[in-house]
């Protein structure tokens, strides 16, 4: 007895080749993880400033400013707007995979794992991250 083969991400899961509700495919993925990055930069840029000639001793929570502007993004927009600003710019939303509303929890234990990074470079069959399936969601053109 052989396994049926996928043809195509989400089929599995019962979602849509393409179109709303299909799988978000990896540009526009990448594409949004970029203007989300780029967004956290200029924010924490302008309220805490750069110093690009610091030294890495002196220049303390600046460097990692980022990141944590990033994270507050991700905690926030997630569950209130569906997904992130880059997310929604470019026409996606994380939905649970059992239906309703992403929750809290979720948003917080993803932006821990995508911060990280590896999880969200490892991806199934589906092409969800590690971090996405960590947390039973699905990130979906919307």
């Amino acid at each position: 007895m052989t396994d049926a083969v996928n043809t195509y991400p989400g089929e599995r899961l019962g979602l849509p080749e393409t179109g709303t509700g299909s799988i978000a495919r990896p540009g526009r993925r990448i594409g949004a993880l970029l203007i989300d990055y780029a967004a956290a930069t200029i924010i924490a840029t302008g309220f805490l400033g750069f110093d690009q000639f610091a030294l890495p001793s002196e220049a303390g929570l600046t460097q990692f400013a980022p990141l944590l502007v990033f994270a507050v993004l991700q905690i926030l927009f997630i569950p209130t707007a569906g997904g992130s600003p880059g997310h929604r710019i470019l026409g996606m939303r994380l939905v649970p995979l059992d239906g309703g509303w992403i929750g809290l929890w979720r948003p917080i234990v993803r932006t821990l794992l995508l911060v990280v990074v590896i999880p969200a470079a490892i991806w199934d069959q589906d092409q969800r991250g590690l971090h996405d399936k960590a947390i039973g969601a699905v990130l979906i053109r919307a």
